[in-house]
């Protein structure tokens, strides 16, 4: 089951789903459009290695907009920080985006019970397309839970993704033991 716009509400005046800014144009009728923050990063080496960590270099997209190009992983950001304490928050691109040839995450669509940031876009194109800050490039949908949560995921000591800020953030894979 997905939360409608009247349950969104509902849950933002409870303090359940925070969102800001936050702007009443961009709730749907089950779902929040989320926009493309100002910065974009691309990893400084081609070669990445998953136990290692890869370092980003992170750059702001100009107001004349900024040119994707296929065959190289940009990090964005969105301009919205989001809390979300009692249902488990899912990114979608928009169709719109879609249309474009914009893939806005790898796979990393679900958040978690208690994700608090701004979400760390994973971008690849299927041909050059140009972007702007600002622009709409997501929606989030949010879905109930079932049962307590025994620990939300801004609570766990090993959570690497808590507290995101408003610059994209690279992999934190090298952080786990394997």
């Amino acid at each position: 089951m997905i939360l409608s716009d009247t349950r969104i509400l509902e849950e933002i005046n409870k303090g359940t789903i925070l969102i800001k800014p936050y702007d009443r144009e961009c709730l749907g009728s089950n779902s929040y459009d989320v926009h493309l923050g100002k910065t974009l990063a691309s990893y400084k080496e081609h070669l990445l290695d998953a136990k290692k960590h890869n370092e980003i270099e992170c750059f702001d997209i100009p107001d004349e907009g900024f040119v994707l190009y296929p065959h190289i992983f940009y990090l964005g950001v969105t301009e919205e920080y989001t809390e979300t304490h009692a249902h488990v928050p899912f990114l979608e691109g928009k169709s719109s985006t879609g249309r474009l040839g914009i893939d806005i995450h790898a796979t990393a669509g679900k958040g978690d019970v208690g994700f608090c940031g701004n979400w760390t876009l994973e971008i690849s194109v299927k041909q050059p397309v140009k972007v702007y800050k600002g622009m709409p490039i997501g929606q989030l949908i949010y879905f109930p839970v079932e049962g307590p949560i025994e620990i939300a995921y801004n609570q766990k000591k090993n959570s690497k993704y808590s507290n995101q800020p408003d610059k994209p953030v690279e992999s934190m894979m090298w952080k786990n033991s394997f």
